[in-house]
C-alpha cells in the first residue's frame, strides 16, 4: 500500500505515479488531487498564465544519472539510482566506475564523470542520458535528412541543416536534467521538480544539456474554445461522480493492500494488451474472474486444507468490495480522468520541436513524446501524464526496435 504523500511525489524521484492511478492508489485525496491537476492543466492550456501548475516533458532517455557535489566531502560524483541505497553508491573516479560497471554503461558513466564536472553543478541534479557521440547518426526519414539519437524506445530526430543539429554533432554527449535535490546527506535529500536547471549551469560545447521544462514557443499548445468546453465537461462529469461516491469506497482501493495489488496488476495486463476500458460491465466481470483465478492458483500451491482456505478467505474478503453498484462508478471515474488526460497529452504533443519516432524494421513510425509531468507551482508534488496504451505497445512489442538493440 502506498501512502498518499509517497504516491503523489516521492522525496526521491526514482518512480512517479500515473495521474489516472490516483483513483486506485490515492483514495479520496489522490482522486481530488488528480481532478485539481486536470483543472489547472486546462486553465494553463487555455492561456491562464496564473494557473497553479507547471509541465515538464518526459524524455525517453537512458540510463538515469545523478551528478553533483557529495555533501559529506565536497567532491564531484556521478551515480545511478543506487545513490539512495542504505549505503549510497557513488562514483568519484574512473576506478570506482570500473569496479562496479561494464560495457556501454561503464563508457557513459566515465564520459559523464569527465564532462559533467565542467558544468559547475551546485548540489545534486538528476537526469537521463540522451546520447554519446557514438550514438548520433545522420539518416533519411520521409525523404528528409535528420540527425538522430535513439536512447531507449523513442528515436529523436533533428533537421540536419538546423543549428541544433550542428550543436548536437559537435558535442560529446547529450543529457536532459529534470530534478534538483537538496540536503546535507544522500539519505535525507528532498526532490524539487520543474526547475530551470540548465541556465544555472556552465555552458560547454562538449555537453548538449537541456532541462525538461515544457516550452511552447510556437503558441500551438493552446486549447480552442471548443476544446476547453470539451475538457471542462469531462472534468465536471468526473467531479460529479467523485462527489457521489462514499469516501469508504474510494479509500478501500488504496487502504486494502491485497485489493490494491490485484486491481493494479489487472489494469497492467490491460495496458500491456493495449486494451482500453470501453465496456465497464465486461471490465468488472473480467476483473472479478482475474481475482478468482489468481487466488485459485494461490490455493493450488498450498499443501494443506488450512493453507488453501486462507487463500479462499482472502479472495472472499476482496470480492466483498464488488457487491455494490459504486464499483462501476469508480471505474467510470477512472475512465473520465483518463479521457481528460489524453485531451491534455494530445494538445501538448502538437508543440513543434524535436521530431519523435518509433523505429521498425521497415522504417520509422511517427509517435508523440513519452509523456509529460504535471508539477505544482511549489515544485514538490508531481504526477505523470502518459499515453500508457501507446507507450506500452512501443515498449513491449518486438515490432519496435529499442535504442540498446544494436
Amino acid at each position: 500500500m502506498i501512502k498518499f504523500k509517497e504516491f503523489i511525489a516521492e522525496d526521491r524521484n526514482l518512480h512517479m505515479t500515473h495521474l489516472t492511478d490516483a483513483v486506485i492508489n490515492g483514495g479520496v485525496k489522490g482522486t481530488r488531487q488528480a481532478i485539481n491537476y486536470l483543472r489547472a492543466l486546462r486553465d494553463m492550456l487555455g492561456g491562464d498564465t496564473q494557473a497553479a501548475i507547471n509541465v515538464s516533458v518526459k524524455w525517453d532517455g537512458a540510463p538515469s544519472v545523478f551528478a553533483g557535489i557529495d555533501p559529506t566531502d565536497g567532491k564531484f560524483f556521478i551515480a545511478k539510482k543506487s545513490i539512495f541505497n542504505k549505503n549510497p553508491k557513488v562514483y568519484k573516479t574512473t576506478a570506482d566506475i570500473d569496479a562496479d560497471t561494464s560495457g556501454d554503461l561503464n563508457a557513459k558513466l566515465k564520459l559523464g564523470l569527465a564532462e559533467f564536472s565542467k558544468l559547475g553543478i551546485k548540489g545534486v541534479i538528476q537526469g537521463d542520458f540522451l546520447f554519446s557521440s557514438d550514438d548520433v547518426k545522420t539518416e533519411i526519414i520521409d525523404g528528409e535528412e535528420y540527425v538522430t539519437f535513439h536512447p531507449n524506445t523513442i528515436s529523436y530526430a533533428v533537421p540536419a541543416d538546423s543549428e541544433l543539429a550542428k550543436t548536437i554533432l559537435a558535442s560529446k554527449l547529450g543529457v536532459v536534467w529534470h530534478t534538483v535535490y537538496s540536503g546535507d546527506s544522500f539519505e535525507n535529500m528532498k526532490a524539487s521538480f520543474g526547475e530551470d536547471i540548465v541556465n544555472k549551469l556552465t555552458t560547454t560545447k562538449s555537453v548538449w544539456a537541456i532541462d525538461a521544462v515544457f516550452k511552447d514557443v510556437s503558441g500551438s499548445a493552446t486549447f480552442t474554445k471548443a476544446e476547453t468546453n470539451a475538457i471542462t465537461k469531462t472534468i465536471s462529469d468526473a467531479g460529479k461522480i467523485f462527489a457521489s461516491l462514499p469516501a469508504s469506497t474510494l479509500n478501500s482501493f488504496s487502504d486494502n493492500k491485497d485489493l490494491n495489488q490485484r486491481v493494479n496488476a489487472f489494469i497492467n495486463t490491460k495496458v500491456r494488451a493495449n486494451d482500453k476500458i470501453d465496456n465497464l460491465d465486461k471490465f468488472i466481470k473480467d476483473l472479478v474472474k482475474y481475482i478468482e483465478d489468481y487466488y485459485q492458483k494461490e490455493a493450488d500451491k498450498k499443501k494443506t486444507e488450512k493453507g488453501k482456505q486462507s487463500s479462499y478467505d482472502k479472495r472472499d474478503e476482496i470480492l466483498v468490495y464488488f457487491n455494490t453498484n459504486d464499483i462501476a462508478k469508480v471505474f467510470e471515474l477512472y475512465n473520465l480522468i483518463d479521457t481528460a488526460k489524453h485531451m491534455v497529452i494530445d494538445k501538448l504533443n502538437k508543440v513543434e520541436g524535436l521530431r519523435t519516432f518509433l523505429k521498425t524494421k521497415n522504417g520509422y513510425e511517427v509517435t508523440g513524446q513519452e509523456g509529460f509531468v504535471a508539477i505544482d507551482k511549489m515544485g514538490k508534488n508531481a504526477l505523470k501524464l502518459v499515453d500508457r496504451l501507446s507507450f506500452s505497445r512501443a515498449n513491449f512489442s518486438p515490432e519496435f526496435q529499442k535504442g540498446w538493440q544494436r
